[in-house]
């Protein structure tokens, strides 16, 4: 899975009787994913873990 950043953070209800959670991703995962505000990540259960990855469009031509 190459390099990794673990994080325990609480599930937060959003108060809309919809079941999702928020999470808040501490700054310094933030920074170790290089992700930020407006990304995508995908979300996935791997041997017990949430395993969170950041989308890269590798369609973008510079």
């Amino acid at each position: 899975m190459g390099d990794s950043v673990r994080a325990t953070v609480k599930c937060q209800d959003p108060g809309d009787g919809s079941g999702d959670v928020i999470i808040d991703l501490p700054p310094d995962v933030l920074a170790a994913m290089n992700v930020g505000l407006g990304d995508l990540l995908t979300i996935e259960l791997v041997e017990g873990s949430i395993v969170l990855r950041p989308i890269r469009d590798t369609d973008a031509k510079s």
